[in-house]
C-alpha cells in the first residue's frame, strides 16, 4: 500500500513538472512600424489609369526655399541620415522604384499631399524641395522630378518615383530601373545666386566730372571706396559699396564730420 502511494505520488509530481516546461513562453513584442495603422492599403499597387501627357511634363526648375519639414538629420530602422541642404551639386546611379495608390493623398516628408500623378520623387538625403533629372539607364529615357518626400528605406535603392514618372521613364514592367541621377535645383543655389544687396553713400553730384574726378583721390587717400555713376545729365560720386550696415554707418558719420556735412545713403532702404 505505502509503495503503491509512493508511485502515485511520483506520477503526480512528474505530470505537473511536464505541466509548466510547456507553459508557453511570452514572446517580445516586435518593434512597430513607423507608419503602422497610417495606410489603409497593406501593399502598394497599380492605379486604374495610365497618366496622361500633360501629368508626365517634366516641371520646370525653380530655385525653392528650404522646407520647414523633412530637412533635420533623422533615424529609420537603425540607420541615420543627414539631408544634404547645403549641396550644390549631386550625381548619383542606382535603382529606382516607385510608390503608388497606398501612399496617393497622404502627406509626404515636406507636408505636402503625395500625388501619384504629378512628377515627384522620393530621396533619403536630397534637400526637400529640390529638382532632378532620371535617366534610365536601361532605354536611355528621362523626366525631371521635384524630390519632395523621403524614401526609399531599401539599401539597394536610392530613389522611390511617382507613378507619372515611372510610366515615363518605362519602367512600370520591370518595377525597378537602374537609374542616373543629376542635381538641377535646390536651396542652396537659391541662397548661392542671391548676392546680397550693396548700400552707396552719396557725398557729391555734379555735371563736372573733373571735379568729382578730384574728389573720389581724396576718398582714395582715405581708404574709402569709391565709384563715379553717370545719372540724367550729372555724375554722383557714391562711397561704397558695403554690405555691411554698421560699417556703412560709420561711413556716413565720418563724411558728415569732415567735407561731406550734406552726405546721405543712397539706399536709405537698405542701408539704414
Amino acid at each position: 500500500m505505502i509503495n503503491r502511494m509512493k508511485i502515485i505520488f511520483s506520477l503526480a509530481m512528474l505530470v505537473s513538472i511536464v505541466a509548466c516546461s510547456s507553459k508557453p513562453q511570452p514572446i517580445a513584442p516586435k518593434p512597430a512600424e513607423p507608419n503602422a495603422g497610417r495606410y489603409q492599403q497593406q501593399t502598394d499597387s497599380i492605379p486604374e489609369r495610365l497618366p496622361t501627357y500633360l501629368e508626365m511634363t517634366d516641371p520646370t526648375p525653380q530655385t525653392e526655399q528650404l522646407s520647414r519639414g523633412g530637412n533635420k538629420p533623422y533615424q529609420l530602422f537603425g540607420q541615420h541620415y543627414t539631408p544634404l541642404v547645403q549641396v550644390l551639386d549631386h550625381d548619383e546611379v542606382g535603382m529606382a522604384s516607385w510608390y503608388g495608390n497606398k501612399f496617393h493623398g497622404h502627406l509626404t516628408s515636406n507636408g505636402e499631399t503625395y500625388n501619384m500623378f504629378a512628377m515627384t520623387a522620393a530621396h533619403k538625403t536630397l534637400p526637400l524641395p529640390s529638382y532632378v533629372k532620371v535617366t534610365n539607364l536601361d532605354n536611355m529615357k528621362s523626366a525631371i522630378v521635384r524630390v519632395n518626400d523621403r524614401g526609399p528605406f531599401h539599401r539597394d535603392r536610392i530613389i522611390d518615383l511617382s507613378y507619372s514618372a515611372a510610366h515615363k521613364l518605362d519602367m512600370l514592367k520591370q518595377g525597378t530601373a537602374r537609374v542616373q541621377l543629376q542635381l538641377l535645383q535646390s536651396p542652396a543655389m537659391l541662397a548661392a545666386a542671391q548676392t546680397p544687396e550693396q548700400c552707396f553713400i552719396q557725398v557729391f553730384a555734379s555735371a563736372d566730372s573733373k571735379k568729382l574726378n578730384q574728389l573720389q583721390h581724396q576718398l582714395k587717400q582715405q581708404q574709402l571706396p569709391s565709384e563715379i555713376r553717370p545719372a540724367e545729365g550729372i555724375y554722383r560720386l557714391l562711397v561704397g559699396p558695403t554690405t555691411n550696415k554698421q560699417q556703412a554707418q560709420q561711413w556716413l558719420q565720418h563724411l558728415r564730420r569732415n567735407d561731406y556735412p550734406s552726405a546721405y545713403y543712397f539706399d536709405s532702404h537698405w542701408c539704414s
